[in-house]
């Protein structure tokens, strides 16, 4: 049992923060009474993730998860995304499971609020966004696994404490600084899968397409060299450095029989892209200037180049794309301290990161994007099937309009591919005041510069010249026809005349300029014998974000784009002054031992949208030893970022269904009509076979803060000497939400009741569809929405016993999600659904109940073992279109494996294996799948992972 004071608090700090624990604290294998009297005198007080007034106990009153390096390490990944995905408190956001719409960068999503709601820190200090499709979120790719010396997760807003952002929480990534020696880490990992999936190979051998069986052998492999320096400036500093570099090869979903195909909205077949290898064409005839729609014609070709009706004529779009991106990336940093004198203490952070991926998708294609007008003696047409478009439309018809569906297989795949470079600079100095306070100003300056080279897409104007269409340039000189009504008549050489690149760059920046006092304020209430402490600081921030894109981005000329990808400038300053304090109310009075109120509030003035106060109060209540009560309440807010204001509006694309296609919709035809389809066109509409649709997208300079109050109530204890446990719940109430109300959603709210705030947004094409040619879309730009409501249960406990001469630990972390809701319009309650436990078009598969469960034994010789259990509750589909999970996603659970060996004092092993018993991820049909027809970057993707490591120390 340890006592309420400030020599075993400092004991528990040390613990927890040494061991391999993400445990509330860990239990003291020492006890107060065996700390020498020199001890007692030296404890120390640290700053810990929630307040920057400094505390010589771990346990505040925001509840605080703690990973170590111990367990970063054993986990086996070097991508930091990756592990911290596996927190039941965290959700996959980007990854490097993402080909399609990849940006390169890794973000945190704390909860699932979003990654732009998670502020992410290194050292107490913000990480600064990065990428050129990103200008709000960090990229943790600047963050070197092989030197976090612990994460600290705070639950709950944080803006009182670090400004705008923290709305879902806080990840505070704890750098080694003060490391001795040097240590050098080998690494190696890849994936293996048994390809034995007997349901999808049924469809594939339907379709008569390739797929894998039995074992992939080593595949998705990653390399990694590690080299960590460190030591003493005499007895007056410290200096670390550190070097990294990674490797990760590419993984195509052809490497796995569950995603050689991709599957159908319902996930019953094979499905793929209207795209097809033979094209597919949609033809009307052009009376008097004016496109007749009402005489659709669904053409492909045969072998002897007739147009015959197209039915079940899609490509298979699904193995050619990446399942893993390749990926390189080098850091390099260093971390410095020097003590002058007690009153000044000079610190140094820097830090590179260059990180080079490539995403690959499907050849590029023609994909309908636009309506050619062609003149019905157009070279490129045989005399047969001149013949056939009189007889369709009639002797005198002298103009054809085509939508052209044609799959670049000749010309290979599109690749984006994606650099990005970060530098971050922090440099300070902090010192005493006197004998109660201290001091601390720094300025930091984060740069990230990024570019994308976007290859071998179909250049739009080519496509019309080459066609010969009405309005084009004539297709002369170096102008090839494109022989697209000819079966097979395409060549390399054709396609390769027909393709483009896009170029852009970004940069993005941050400046900070911060400074605060800490200390204690000379007098303390007559209940409690400890000092009132406070903080008081100013800080002024800069962000900055460009992107520049050339014509052909800007203007969307490539097809295969789905819409332009404009150039942006724009950025923001915010000056803050900030403070907080702690009030010892009351101790040793009946069962109140020990209370104390924490204080807080921040005042920020943006340049763009005001000012805005953030505040917090937090109370923490020990009514006996061991145990602790605590509560706390945070207003936070985040302002809208760069992107956020100052993105043009433009066209792009939806992942969902019209449910006013197909020859049986599934809204009525009244319904329908309040989308925009006529009593003519009902039951006529083409659905996108792709799952793929038209929307406008962008941003809004006229965009407010958000705004959330968040709560959180506790209990900590140590019911038992060895055994320790916090129960946290939490509530986050979001209002002013920045974002767009989904396009799937704005589609169905509409056909359901027909409220112009949701058909106002619906715009079709002349034909009725929402993806042939980019006449139809959904409007889904930037707006503050209504609001959303999250809240939910943290549990985590640690246990220690000795057993047969050793040590065995069992740590669990848990949370319960009750509440994921989503409110789009104000009073509108229809349009309002809940998340949690549920997966959707609208909803990410937010499991009821995760937890991670792990045991490790050592002897505390030379060897040591852990299993883990991850655990993902049961996830309800609400829908009736995928078919593979009508009842949902059952509970999946994973087991891994690792062991660790010191081979001498210099050298030691650690080998291991995630996902033990090769479990695939659930599968699910092309409108819930996020890649290669799972939810990918959440369960484990690939099947089982192997790594191992070792680590040489000088």
């Amino acid at each position: 049992m340890f006592s309420n004071n400030k020599t075993a608090n400092a004991v528990r700090i040390a613990l927890a923060f040494g061991a391999a624990s993400t445990a509330a604290f860990t239990s003291a294998s020492v006890s107060a009474q065996e700390q020498t009297e020199e001890a007692k005198d030296k404890v120390e007080r640290i700053e810990v993730t929630g307040s920057r007034i400094k505390r010589v106990d771990v346990e505040t009153a925001s509840p605080v998860q703690i990973t170590s390096s111990e367990e970063i390490k054993l986990s086996g990944f070097t991508k930091i995304e990756d592990l911290m995905n596996s927190l039941p408190q965290i959700e996959a956001s980007e990854t490097s499971f993402q080909a399609n719409g990849a940006s390169g960068n890794a973000t945190l999503d704390l909860r699932g609020l979003g990654a732009q709601r998670t502020l992410v820190l290194v050292n107490g200090r913000r990480l600064q966004p990065g990428g050129i499709y990103n200008a709000g979120a960090a990229d943790v790719n600047q963050i070197p696994s092989a030197l976090v010396e612990r994460v600290e997760v705070l639950t709950g807003g944080g803006s009182a404490t670090y400004g705008a952002d923290a709305v879902a929480g806080v990840v505070n990534f704890v750098m080694k600084k003060d490391f001795e020696g040097m240590e050098l880490t080998l690494g190696g990992s890849g994936y293996q899968h048994d390809n034995d999936n007997k349901y999808i190979q049924g469809l594939m051998d339907k379709r008569k397409f390739e797929y894998p069986t039995g074992s992939s052998g080593i595949d998705g492999k990653t390399g990694n060299i590690d080299l960590t320096m460190g030591g003493s400036l005499g007895s007056k500093g410290h200096v670390t450095a550190y070097a990294t570099w990674r490797q990760v090869d590419e993984l195509r979903q052809s490497a796995r029989d569950y995603s050689s195909c991709a599957l159908n909205d319902p996930g019953t077949g094979c499905g793929g892209s209207g795209n097809a290898i033979v094209p597919n064409f949609y033809f009307y005839p052009v009376v008097d200037g004016e496109t007749d729609y009402g005489q659709e014609q669904f053409w492909t070709l045969n072998s002897s180049s007739q147009f015959i009706p197209s039915v079940g004529n899609i490509y298979n779009y699904a193995p050619i794309n990446h399942f893993m991106r390749p990926d390189e990336r080098y850091t390099l940093g260093a971390f410095a301290n020097y003590e002058i004198s007690e009153y000044v203490r000079p610190y140094l952070e820097v830090s590179f990161m260059n990180d080079r991926t490539v995403a690959q998708i499907a050849e590029s294609g023609t994909f309908y994007a636009e309506e050619y007008h062609l003149d019905i003696n157009n070279p490129l047409f045989s005399d047969a099937q001149r013949a056939q478009f009189r007889s369709a439309f009639g002797n005198d018809i002298e103009t054809i309009a085509a939508y052209i569906g044609k799959r670049n297989v000749e010309g290979g795949p599109r690749q984006s591919d994606l650099e990005h470079t970060s530098f971050r600079i922090v440099t300070g100095t902090e010192g005493i005041i006197n004998d109660t306070w201290s001091y601390d100003v720094s300025f930091q300056h984060g740069v990230t510069t990024s570019g994308v080279s976007y290859l071998n897409d179909f250049f739009g104007p080519r496509i019309a010249q080459a066609l010969s269409a009405e309005g084009a340039d004539p297709c002369t000189g170096s102008c090839i026809p494109y022989q697209v009504f000819k079966y097979q008549g395409i060549t390399s050489a054709q396609a390769a005349n027909l393709t483009g690149t896009a170029v852009m760059k970004g940069v993005t920046s941050e400046t900070i300029l911060n400074g605060f006092a800490s200390g204690e304020l000379g007098f303390n209430l007559p209940s409690h014998s400890m000092p009132v402490a406070a903080v008081i600081g100013v800080e002024h921030r800069e962000n900055k974000f460009e992107r520049t894109a050339d014509e052909v981005f800007a203007k969307g000329l490539l097809l295969g784009q789905g819409g332009q990808t404009p150039s942006i400038e724009g950025g923001y300053t915010v000056k803050e002054v900030f403070g907080e304090l702690s009030i010892p109310l009351v101790e040793d009075f009946g069962i109140f031992k020990d209370v104390t109120l924490g204080l807080g509030g921040r005042y920020s003035d943006y340049s763009t949208s005001g000012s805005e106060p953030t505040y917090k109060a937090e109370l923490d209540w020990t009514p006996v030893d061991d145990w602790k009560i605590r509560a706390s309440y945070n207003r936070a807010v985040r302002a809208p970022n760069v992107g956020e204001l100052f993105s043009p509006q433009t066209n792009g694309l939806w992942g969902g269904t019209d449910g006013c296609s197909g020859a049986s919709p599934k809204y009525t035809a009244a319904q329908c009509a309040n989308t925009g389809v006529s009593a003519a066109q009902y039951g006529k509409i083409s659905a996108s076979p792709a799952g793929q649709y038209n929307g406008v997208f962008g941003g809004n300079p006229e965009l407010k803060p958000e705004v959330a109050d968040t709560m959180s109530f506790g209990v900590v204890g140590q019911p038992l000497d060895n055994l320790n446990l916090s129960i946290d719940y939490w509530d986050i109430q979001l209002d002013e939400v920045i974002g767009a109300v989904s396009a799937q959603l704005t589609v169905d709210q509409c056909a359901l009741t027909g409220v112009a705030a949701f058909c106002n947004n619906v715009v079709r094409a002349p034909n009725g569809s929402l993806w042939l040619g980019t006449a139809g879309y959904v409007q889904a730009t930037n707006i503050n929405l209504a609001s959303r409501h999250w809240r939910g249960i943290d549990v985590s406990s640690n246990y220690e016993q000795e057993v047969f001469g050793g040590k065995l630990t069992v740590k669990m972390i848990g949370s319960v999600n009750m509440k994921k809701e989503y409110e789009s319009l104000p009073g509108n309650a229809s349009a309002t659904y809940d998340c949690s436990g549920n997966v959707s078009v609208d909803c990410f598969a937010q499991p009821k109940w995760r937890h991670t469960l792990s045991a490790s034994y050592t002897t505390g010789d030379w060897w040591s073992a852990t299993a883990k259990w991850r655990y993902y509750g049961k996830v309800d589909y609400k829908g009736t279109t995928d078919k593979l999970i009508p009842n949902g996603i059952s509970a999946q659970s994973y087991l891994d494996l690792v062991g660790s060996f010191d081979v001498n004092d210099h050298v030691s092993l650690l080998a291991g294996v995630n996902n033990v018993l090769d479990k695939e991820p659930p599968m699910v049909g092309l409108t819930l799948s996020t890649n290669a027809n799972t939810v990918s970057g959440y369960y484990d993707t690939l099947g089982r992972y192997l790594h191992a490591s070792v680590t040489v120390r000088f």
